[in-house]
Formats: C-alpha cells, sequence, structure tokens
C-alpha cells in the first residue's frame, strides 16, 4: 500500500523554498512580456507532484506557466512512495530520469500472515526486467525537490497564492484570489488536491469521501544497511508494511478499517500500532517501537469519487483534484505524473485550448478512473475484516502462479509516453 506522505520539513527544500518567499509578485491580468515565445499562459493550482510535473511538461508548449500554490512557504514534505516503472517512465519523459540514481531498488518481497508464514514471494527485479525501468523505493521529498528544480527553470511560481474560484469566459479563464485580485489565463489546470478548489468549480457537490480505513506511516533511520526486503503482512482488517527507500532509511505504513470517527489522529499513535501489530512478526515489532511518536501520522483515507468529465472547455483536473485513489497499488503519484506527461503533449500538438484538454481527458480519464476502482477494490481485499474472508483471501494468494504479479499488473506498468523521452538515459526495454 505504498503512497501518501508523511508530514516531516526535508531540509533541501526548505532551501529551495526560501529562494521563493517574501518575493514580491502582484498578480496580473496579462501574462508578463516575453519575446521568446507568444503571452499565452497556463495558470496550474497547486504545487505538489503533479502540479510540479504539470509545469515542467507544459515547458515545450507555446505556454508560459504560472504556478499558483497557497501555502506561504515550500516546505515539500514526505514520508515513502513507491515509483513504478510507469511512473520511472513518466519522470524520464520529463527529463528527469536522475530519479533512478537516488531511489532505492525494490528486490525480494511479498506478502505474509501476522505469524510471518508466506503467503507469496516474488521478487520486484522481475517487474523492472519486464518492463524496463525499475521498481524504486524514494523519499517523497526528494522526489519534490528534484520536480521542484526543474519546474523553477521553466515556470514562475507565487506562493501564498489562494485561489477561491475560477470563472470561464469565451476567451480565456479568470483565477479570483482571496485577496480580491485576479489571474487571466488561456488554461487552468486544477492540480488542487483532493480538496480541489478548481474541481468544485466543475462539480460544485462533488466531495471526497472515506474509503472506510485509517493509516499510519512514517520514515525512520537505521543502524545498519536497511533490509532489502520488502512486502505487506495482511492480519484481518488490518495490514502492517514496510520498503527500503535508501540504505538506511525505511518507510513503514499500516492501515485498518475503522470508522471515520476512530481514526486515531489526535494519537498517541504508537501505544495504538503496539497494541495491534506488538505481536506480529519481526521486524514489524521493533520497526514501530523505535519510530519517535512525533514522527508517526495518521489520517483517515479518503478518495474522489469517478467523475463523468475532467475538462470543461479551457479548465481540467489532474492528480487527486481528478482521481484521488487509495494508497493500495502504490499509483497515486505515478498516475498524476502520467497526467502531467500527457497534458503536455495535448497542449503542445493541438493549437486550440479547448481541443487541448479534451484530448488529455480522452488520454487519461478512463484509464486513470479504472486504476482508481482497482485500487479501491485491492483495499478491500487486503483490508478484509472477517475472519472468512480474510481465510478466502489467504488461500488465493497462496495459491496463485508464479508471475501472477507481473501479468495482473501488465495493464498499469506498460504505459508508454506519448512522445520519445526527453531522457536520453531511459534503458530499452528488456
Amino acid at each position: 500500500m505504498p503512497g501518501t506522505e508523511r508530514l516531516v520539513a526535508h531540509p533541501s527544500l526548505v532551501t529551495i523554498g526560501e529562494r521563493l518567499v517574501g518575493k514580491p509578485s502582484p498578480m496580473t491580468d496579462t501574462p508578463r512580456a516575453d519575446t521568446k515565445r507568444p503571452t499565452r499562459r497556463v495558470i496550474v493550482v497547486g504545487s505538489g507532484i503533479g502540479g510540479l510535473a504539470a509545469a515542467i511538461a507544459l515547458e515545450r508548449s507555446r505556454y508560459e506557466v504560472l504556478v499558483l500554490e497557497q501555502a506561504p512557504e515550500l516546505t515539500e514534505v514526505g514520508a515513502g512512495l513507491t515509483l513504478w516503472p510507469n511512473g520511472v517512465r513518466a519522470l524520464a519523459a520529463l527529463g528527469l530520469g536522475e530519479v533512478r540514481d537516488f531511489g532505492s531498488v525494490q528486490g525480494a518481497g511479498g506478502v505474509r500472515i501476522p505469524s510471518g508464514r508466506w503467503l507469496s514471494r516474488f521478487d520486484m527485479s522481475q517487474i523492472g526486467d519486464r518492463f524496463g525501468e525499475p521498481v524504486l523505493g524514494v523519499h517523497r521529498a526528494d522526489l519534490v525537490r528534484i520536480l521542484l528544480e526543474q519546474a523553477l527553470q521553466v515556470s514562475e511560481i507565487r506562493l501564498g497564492v489562494t485561489v477561491q474560484r475560477v470563472r470561464q469566459d469565451s476567451s480565456g479563464v479568470t483565477a479570483v484570489l482571496a485577496d480580491g485580485s485576479e489571474a487571466r489565463a488561456d488554461i487552468v489546470v486544477g492540480a488542487d488536491g483532493i480538496d480541489s478548489v478548481v474541481r468544485r468549480h466543475l462539480y460544485p457537490d462533488s466531495r471526497s469521501r472515506y474509503a472506510g480505513f485509517s493509516a499510519w506511516r512514517a520514515v525512520i533511520q537505521t543502524d545498519g544497511p536497511a533490509p532489502g526486503s520488502q512486502g505487506e503482512t495482511m492480519g484481518i482488517g488490518q495490514l502492517f508494511g514496510f520498503l527500503p527507500i535508501s540504505r538506511q532509511r525505511i518507510y513503514w505504513f499500516a492501515a485498518a478499517r475503522l470508522p471515520e470517527q476512530r481514526s486515531y489522529q489526535g494519537g498517541p499513535h504508537r501505544e495504538e500500532l503496539i497494541r495491534r501489530f506488538g505481536e506480529w512478526h519481526d521486524p514489524i515489532p521493533s520497526l514501530v517501537r523505535d519510530t519517535p511518536e512525533e514522527e508517526i501520522l495518521c489520517h483517515p483515507i479518503h478518495e474522489v469519487p469517478s467523475l463523468p468529465a475532467w475538462s470543461v472547455r479551457r479548465v481540467t483536473l489532474l492528480g487527486d483534484a481528478a482521481h484521488a485513489m487509495t494508497p493500495n497499488l502504490g499509483q497515486g503519484a505515478c498516475q498524476a505524473l502520467e497526467d502531467a506527461v500527457a497534458l503536455g503533449e495535448t497542449v503542445t500538438t493541438e493549437s486550440d485550448p479547448v481541443a487541448a484538454l479534451a484530448a488529455y481527458q480522452r488520454a487519461r480519464l478512463r484509464r486513470a478512473t479504472g486504476i482508481a476502482a482497482r485500487s479501491r477494490l485491492t483495499s478491500r481485499v487486503a483490508l478484509a475484516n472477517h475472519p472468512l474472508t480474510a481465510a478466502l483471501r489467504n488461500l488465493v494468494i497462496g495459491l496463485a502462479p508464479s508471475g501472477a504479479l507481473t501479468r495482473g499488473l501488465n495493464p498499469i506498468l506498460s504505459w508508454e509516453p506519448p512522445l520519445a523521452p526527453a531522457d536520453s538515459s531511459t534503458p530499452n526495454k528488456a
């Protein structure tokens, strides 16, 4: 269930953020003058993984890119996440193949039950061999750092800017800001997360919904090299997993089916985790006990119900704003990166903004919606909360033939960018 992130400030991102904080950036209705490119503008709302990737992808288009971020400073944070081959391929298409250098290549792993008995064992390197890119465990802050460094070179990022609503007319889109000013653009991209303001403009009644479980996450340092193994352990209505994200860092995550009002957001988290997982197989108890209380985050998992459309004339959605999904397939960040690559391609090849966003929707909506539905189903199976259904799940996993994981993930991991990758070091597929 690799996915969402622990809120821990990352020094390199604080440093980058300080380059922007406090800079005057008066909002104007027209793009700034630029003799090198036409004065058409895309406004990207949000500077998370999807928003920064979109800014980079749009750099090749005929538009200047303005990113509006409501946070007053860029202290982007994170725990761990998994980059599957499709996500690595998307980053390479953005010219960021360097992610392969700092990500931890995943190797042996599998699925166990709390006693430690293996239900299934597999080697993630086989997925890398099959799809031509490795499965990487990365610290979210490291990924955001390389995205931000590149985005700062190709776009303008304005901090402390809250978009309250957007309105369209025949010639463009206006973002109305909290301070009463306005920003004008030809296209607005809502990459502003699960509680997207831009999505509410398109669908006033759209709200995220509780997915039925809550999650705990943290990253810890190890005294020696982090174990090379990774995987998940499934109990009845709860699970625990871990993976290395560097030589001496482990990302661990846990989840349990809970009523939304019992999400334990206020803690104490470690005490609750020891109660739930303290008797499970090693190294689960020690991972929990070695994690400082303040480094553990717990929150209820939400998702966005499928939308009939992402693009309405000159406004579109991207990433969690469009398809926030449960983290059970580790595809949240990967799908946002795919979105960004596809958006950059359609905006570059289609001269008409409305046609470009319609083409982007055709390229992405069905695929991302299907992966979100599959992730939701995976969460229900992994967190089966009745002894009989959990036993049936274990039986099915144990009887699955060798290679079932690779074959099952093929529709997701075989994604290719619409154009040749910008990163020339992308390896050939096996």
